[in-house]
């Protein structure tokens, strides 16, 4: 097998918001740390994305010593600065999408920055240590399997081959942030991320459970924030298999400790793909 080596990192602190790359990551149970550990809620605790507010992808988190900043790309606006560490707040119940877990409460003053700039109440919540919200039973590894607020799995793994493939067949070019995926890969051949089921890097441990499925969330521009039709109008022409648009794979730690670029990854065995 070709090999296959860590070429970008990311992670998105505040579900929905923009991204920050990295040189290397911590790989907790949960994912990369930090990475969606956040969200906003609207008054009924439902979590608020950018698939109705695409402008959050202007808010750019900044992670310091011991804070985040969130910083507004497009124009003036103060900026909001909170603590990195749990809240000492009770905690209240968050649902995303169909999952009903639980987050505490960072403070009023981020809940009123936040509310002003998408211009509707929300909230926004940390998930607490004792948070758990469990991996879907069908494709988890053990019970112990846990995600953050990710939409479904602790990390998506995609590989440059797969992106240049897709921009070969379209005719604007397609960054990968659009796919908000947290390990980058090269030396892999076009979708090979797929047929990856149990890899290791530096000793940390990782299993391939399932495709990742697409949604309109793609095709919105991260420098303006409008919406368009790629990419997947593309991809439903060859990364289509039923009713969903498959791009990524998503992966479940089974160990913890630290990765960063450049690193190698092992491939213990793989796996038949659905394409």
């Amino acid at each position: 097998m070709a090999n296959l080596k860590i070429s970008d990192l990311w992670i998105y602190p505040i579900k929905s918001l923009a991204g920050i790359q990295l040189t290397k990551a911590t790989v907790e149970r949960r994912g990369l740390q930090y990475d969606r550990r956040w969200v906003l809620v609207d008054e009924n605790g439902v979590f608020v994305n950018q698939r109705d507010y695409p402008e959050m992808n202007f808010l750019q988190p900044i992670i310091n010593e011991s804070s985040i900043t969130i910083k507004y790309k497009q124009g003036e606006k103060e900026s909001l600065t909170f603590s990195l560490s749990e809240p000492d707040t009770d905690p209240v119940k968050v649902t995303v999408w169909d999952d009903v877990c639980t987050g505490t409460p960072v403070d009023a003053s981020a809940d009123a920055w936040f509310s002003e700039f998408l211009g509707k109440p929300v909230r926004l919540l940390y998930m607490h240590k004792d948070g758990i919200r469990p991996a879907d039973p069908r494709y988890a590894i053990s019970d112990a399997d846990e995600v953050s607020y990710a939409d479904g799995y602790p990390i998506l793994m995609i590989s440059e081959a797969s992106l240049a493939l897709l921009n070969s067949k379209t005719e604007e070019n397609i960054p990968m942030n659009r796919f908000r995926a947290n390990i980058i890969i090269s030396g892999a051949d076009a979708h090979q991320e797929d047929s990856l089921h149990k890899i290791e890097i530096d000793g940390v441990k990782l299993f391939g459970v399932k495709p990742c499925a697409r949604c309109v969330m793609t095709t919105i521009d991260i420098d303006t924030g409008l919406k368009g039709k790629e990419p997947l109008k593309t991809l439903s022409t060859y990364r289509k298999v039923g009713h969903k648009i498959l791009f990524g794979e998503n992966f479940i730690p089974a160990s913890e400790g630290s990765i960063e670029i450049g690193q190698e990854i092992i491939v213990h065995s793989t796996k038949k793909t659905a394409l």
